[in-house]
């Protein structure tokens, strides 16, 4: 059991995290902990790929308040400890899991062939918020390849100065186009990035993987569809080696499909942001499957409870995976 959940902030209380939001405080804390202990527990993953941690110990906090057994919580970027005082600048992605840890590394630059000119910025050659790479074994033997990633938002990206303010006028129409594309530019390539990972990690090997997040886009867009290259598989078969596939469409066909897998509501509009991909090794139809994704769940009824921070603005969603037992 697999679960992706961008937590919306997660941070110590009294800990600054952005300069237009107050830090929380003990109340707030708790009240946000508990509330993510609880959907921890409903989840009961085997697997957590969590999204907006500011601080690796307030995610152990909260994991703890679920009452559920993990074997490792890790967010790299966001430790606490003697001379570390979690994520500065943005939030970093980790994960939690049961499943015995082969390997875990956090990738943060992009391979040269990903860098590209943003207008205003200069060369993009790193992601804002580095996925973390995790190499599992199940308990049966099977290994399995995990990455949790956040891309960059649909926000638009606005010029500023060496101390973090503002030099553009942001209610200028045309000002706000430009910082929208700058935004576009910047999520395009951390997509194109990440795909080239998945064609290192897929390309004539049988290594099942998964990859998970708040990938910013829909499913069919042309960002996820970079990481994913499912599109090229329906006239290419070779394809299908290193592409990824939406666990949502592959699940099996007595899941019980709903009509509202949306996993984030932007002004008003319900968007199907936060993903599960799989490898074609998790695809029944594939003459390569070694395993299948028995169903899908999108666990989002808290979007409807107000703003709040104890809550998260996101849905979480949740995929059953098999494996075969290896030969």
């Amino acid at each position: 059991m697999v679960a992706t959940c961008n937590v919306l902030n997660l941070a110590l209380p009294g800990r600054s995290f952005y300069d237009n939001q107050p830090p929380y405080t003990r109340k707030d804390y708790d009240q946000k902990v508990d509330w993510l202990g609880d959907r921890f527990k409903a989840l009961n993953a085997d697997v957590l790929a969590v999204q907006e941690v500011w601080d690796e110990d307030a995610l152990r906090t909260a994991v703890a308040r679920s009452g559920l057994q993990y074997h490792a919580v890790a967010v790299p970027g966001a430790e606490n400890g003697p001379g570390l005082a979690g994520a500065q600048g943005t939030p970093r992605v980790g994960f939690v899991t049961r499943l015995k840890v082969e390997s875990m590394a956090s990738i943060p630059d992009f391979p040269s062939a990903a860098a590209v000119q943003v207008p205003g910025l200069g060369l993009h050659t790193r992601f804002e918020r580095p996925p973390l790479l995790a190499t599992l074994r199940l308990k049966q033997g099977q290994q399995v390849c995990v990455i949790t990633a956040h891309l960059k938002s649909k926000r638009p990206k606005f010029l500023e100065d060496a101390d973090g303010k503002l030099i553009e006028d942001t209610s200028d129409p045309a000002v706000q186009a430009l910082a929208s594309l700058r935004s576009l530019i910047m999520r395009a390539s951390e997509a194109l990035a990440l795909r080239l990972k998945v064609v290192e990690l897929l390309h004539r090997t049988r290594l099942p993987l998964v990859l998970m997040g708040d990938l910013n886009d829909g499913p069919y867009s042309v960002t996820t569809q970079l990481i994913a290259a499912t599109s090229q598989t329906a006239y290419d078969k070779g394809a299908r080696d290193s592409a990824l596939y939406s666990a949502w469409d592959v699940q099996g066909e007595f899941a019980l499909r709903r009509d509202v897998a949306y996993s984030h509501i932007h002004q008003g509009f319900p968007e199907v942001l936060d993903q599960i991909l799989v490898s074609e090794e998790f695809v029944a139809t594939s003459e390569r499957a070694l395993g299948d994704v028995r169903r899908v769940e999108v666990f989002n009824d808290h979007l409807f409870e107000g703003r709040d921070r104890s809550l998260s603005d996101h849905g979480f969603v949740r995929a059953l995976l098999r494996l075969r037992l290896p030969d």
